[in-house]
């Protein structure tokens, strides 16, 4: 029997030589790329019966041009890299890791959220530049300080990690409003509310819906300026959600009081993203997902993708 022929075409991110891919050359002849440019795609993975891809763009050209091709794991939750369509006309089957993640990213929100609220990395610099050793007082803060208890928490997209935010939220004595496409299911410890309102009350809007054609800027100045202009904006989802000119505004005029960021619509952005100079805007480098043991978890989900693909079973099947 000949040995399925598995293609990674950026793995580098997922596993830098910390992990293993053994559970997914268990399966197959495994090819690792570090990283694979547009142009190289077809070429890398022409002959490919699977193909797994993170960040690098599977286009309805690319899909078409592999005829051997039968699925994609996405070693992401998000998985607007695909033309879910294309690969479905195809006969593709497309598959995702959804939970993997989901303690990281909570965590990653509120370590923004604290560094906007509690400005910790900003006074470990200026006590490193010694305004401390030079202060007449025994404390000093540079900024105010934000205190989370009786804050709401807007939390737009209540799935699995909209969830786990709203219960380290409520660990905070946060008031947590939730909104979904289907609000059926109750809300514990809060309520359902509709965008409008959503943005209107919250003192933290937290975005934790994927990325869609019906999601693209959902955040623009329309939504920014119904906000509090005490309020913060939280994401670590999607980039595109974004209007990345609108916020970097919104932040300058005062309309909201600060953003905390892990996504951006370019990774990485360019030298002129207007949020890279935005006032009190904290950005990682998209590092909510990437603990050792979310990438490990990440990596035994996907070969658990191609196992159950192999045995004609459907795993984690988007679109």
């Amino acid at each position: 029997m000949t040995a399925t022929t598995i293609v990674i075409l950026d793995g580098f991110t997922t596993n830098p030589g910390d992990l293993s891919w053994t559970t997914l050359e268990s399966l197959g002849r495994v090819t690792v790329h570090d990283r694979t440019d547009d142009v190289d795609i077809v070429a890398r993975a022409r002959g490919a019966e699977v193909v797994l891809t993170n960040k690098t763009v599977l286009s309805r050209d690319v899909i078409a041009a592999l005829p051997d091709l039968k699925c994609i794991c996405v070693l992401a939750t998000g998985y607007n890299v695909v033309d879910v369509a294309a690969a479905r006309e195809c006969g593709v089957t497309v598959c995702n890791v959804p939970e993997y993640s989901t303690p990281n990213v909570a965590q990653a929100v509120f370590a923004l959220l604290l560094e906007l609220t509690n400005r910790t990395g900003h006074h470990d610099r200026t006590v490193h530049e010694g305004r401390w050793a030079a202060c007449e007082d025994f404390c000093y803060w540079d900024g105010e300080l934000v205190e989370l208890a009786g804050l709401t928490l807007g939390i737009v997209g209540y799935g699995r990690i909209g969830r786990a935010v709203a219960r380290v939220g409520r660990a905070f004595d946060m008031k947590i409003l939730a909104h979904r496409r289907t609000a059926t299911a109750p809300v514990e410890g809060g309520e359902h509310a509709g965008l409008d309102r959503l943005f209107a009350e919250s003192d933290v809007v937290s975005l934790h819906c994927p990325l869609t054609p019906d999601t693209k800027e959902l955040v623009n100045a329309t939504r920014l300026a119904r906000m509090k202009p005490s309020a913060f904006l939280i994401n670590t989802a999607r980039g595109g959600l974004v209007n990345e000119a609108d916020l970097a505004a919104a932040l300058a005029a005062g309309t909201i009081a600060g953003a905390g960021l892990d996504v951006l619509s370019v990774e990485p952005p360019a030298a002129s993203n207007p949020l890279l100079s935005a006032r009190n805007c904290v950005i990682t480098p998209h590092i909510a997902w990437a603990t050792r043991n979310a990438r490990r978890r990440l990596i035994e989900a996907t070969a658990a993708n191609v196992r159950a693909f192999l045995a004609g079973a459907s795993r984690n099947v988007v679109g």
